[in-house]
């Protein structure tokens, strides 16, 4: 257990370590040469959010992301990251510059939907996980089996997951996922949570998706843990593994997955109650067994992506004073993570509500990282993307 006060020396350490690697942005310069800024997509009606992108295998780079009304057309307060009519949306581009017009692939018959989680198979089948908020009037409340999850008049309702055979002209599903062994909370549609997570699922050599989840565990119910999902058959049905990382005084939730050259599988985690730490969990057993640590940086969430030379980018929303989005390159086994200098990809936005980066080589060089941001707070939320260089 980690007490406040170690807690506290920790966090402050951290921050002070922050502070005197300022500098390390020059250093990756000889790393990274940011290209330019991208609009990839923005309208003033709608709060639109949480992208994620992959390459076809035409070529196509394709982004997902989720959009909801911006209900200050409604005369209400901005910022909702819960929306009863929440949907997927995506946009294509040949070039990664010019990007088709936005079309609705996915909108759940229950209620609000967030995250969508892009995955392209080797065999070129497209998967999309996200989760669905259900609006449940009060009549109803009291039929939901407890203890269940709410906000916003809202009850989660779990994850779920969208199929495409066709390049992403038509999609199949939703397909429910189970529930993890350790959840507690309740589906509004009756038995356990299923399984649910905002970040990276990842297609390992031998064939397995791996996916990380988040959900309550036995001993308490206000902290969550991240597990391992693990799927045999292309995300058509999953099975549990083990607990990726649980602490008595540290949740995690938003996980990105990667497997290294050495059959490693390493786990992204964002934390709660932790300083802002960005934390990394490493298995060598296939799985099986992970033991977790602080990478010694705030940001979150982060999603890693391989170069073409076989080093990870690693990207992630910085949601401090300058609010933005930064990376770092890491060897092939993500073990340098506390010596690789951070680039600041972009430092303008308004306020910590931006982020969630995806990013998707262009070529053996060239980089896109898509996320959402706010370049002023009047504005509404949009999806932008940074192209850059790898040295």
């Amino acid at each position: 257990m980690i007490s406040d006060m170690k807690l506290g020396t920790i966090i402050s350490a951290i921050a002070l370590l922050t502070a005197l690697s300022a500098p390390a942005a020059d250093s990756a310069n000889t790393l990274v040469e940011k290209v330019e800024d991208v609009l990839i997509y923005k309208d003033s009606c709608f709060f639109s959010s949480f992208p994620s992108v992959v390459k076809k295998s035409d070529g196509t780079i394709m982004v997902a992301f989720r959009r909801a009304p911006d209900r200050r057309i409604f005369g209400e307060k901005p910022g909702h990251h819960i929306d009863d009519n929440a949907y997927f949306v995506c946009v294509e581009s040949k070039d990664a510059r010019h990007w088709t017009r936005p079309d609705v692939f996915f909108a759940h018959p229950y209620g609000g939907i967030q995250d969508p989680c892009l995955l392209a198979l080797k065999d070129n089948t497209l998967l999309c996980a996200g989760y669905v908020w259900i609006p449940v009037r009060e009549s109803g409340l009291g039929h939901i089996q407890t203890p269940y999850i709410s906000s916003s008049g809202t009850v989660l309702g779990g994850g779920f997951f969208v199929r495409s055979v066709d390049g992403g002209k038509t999609w199949e599903g939703p397909f429910i996922p189970p529930a993890q062994p350790y959840e507690i909370n309740y589906s509004p549609v009756g038995g356990k949570l299923p399984a649910y997570n905002r970040g990276a699922l990842y297609e390992c050599r031998n064939g397995d998706i791996a996916w990380a989840v988040a959900g309550s565990t036995s001993e308490n119910l206000k902290r969550t843990a991240v597990y391992l999902m693990i799927s045999h058959d292309g995300g058509k049905s999953w099975e549990y593994r083990s607990v990726i990382a649980s602490d008595e005084n540290v949740s995690f939730n938003e996980t990105s997955m990667y497997e290294t050259p050495s059959g490693a599988l390493v786990a992204f985690l964002r934390t709660e109650s932790f300083g802002d730490q960005a934390c990394i969990a490493r298995s060598t057993d296939g799985g099986n067994t992970f033991v977790w640590q602080s990478m010694g940086f705030q940001g979150h969430p982060l999603h890693a992506a391989r170069l073409a030379d076989g080093r990870v980018l690693l990207t992630y929303g910085y949601r401090h004073h300058p609010f933005g989005i930064r990376a770092r390159i890491l060897n092939p086994e993500c073990t340098d993570f506390d010596t690789a200098p951070e680039f600041i990809l972009r430092d303008d936005g308004c306020s910590g509500d931006l982020g969630y980066t995806w990013s998707v080589p262009l070529d053996d060089t060239h980089v896109l990282v898509v996320y959402y941001i706010n370049d002023d707070e009047s504005e509404v939320r949009h999806i932008d993307g940074t192209i850059i260089r790898i040295k």
